[in-house]
């Protein structure tokens, strides 16, 4: 069994801005934040918010995103585990719609980079030790 296993998802928010007018150049960046709220029942649910703006005009061209989804949980792993995973489950739907989001308001599409969960600061630690295959 899977220390996750994702019962659904929905879209909570979506906020769009595109005040571009001819031809600029933009520097995006990206911010992402990721949340998990756990119960009593082995099921948690996480929220991630993906946001892409220009980052010296942020009122010219941003693309927010709310995506929240409901997981039913291996009370058996730390938290951290389960934070991990959620985030990788619900990244994939994020990154998809801030691109058709853009891609359909008729300017080049705006890509997300995958983020490493694993090897950010906050989440450093060994997964495989985790699972036993060290």
């Amino acid at each position: 069994m899977a220390n996750a296993t994702m019962r659904g998802y929905k879209v909570s928010e979506i906020a769009f801005i595109n005040n571009v007018k001819g031809k600029v150049e933009l520097k995006m960046k990206t911010k992402v934040s990721h949340n998990v709220r756990f119960t009593k029942l082995g099921t948690c649910e996480a929220t991630l918010t993906v946001e892409v703006k220009d980052e010296e005009h942020p009122d010219t061209i941003s693309v927010r995103v709310k995506v929240v989804g409901a997981f039913t949980v291996n009370r058996e792993v730390e938290k951290e585990f389960i934070h991990v995973e959620t985030y990788k489950e619900l990244f994939p739907f994020a990154k998809a719609l801030v691109t058709t989001i853009s891609a359909n308001a008729g300017i080049p599409p705006i890509y997300v980079q995958n983020i490493d969960i694993e090897n950010k600061e906050i989440y450093r630690f060994d997964m495989n030790a985790a699972k036993g295959e060290i």
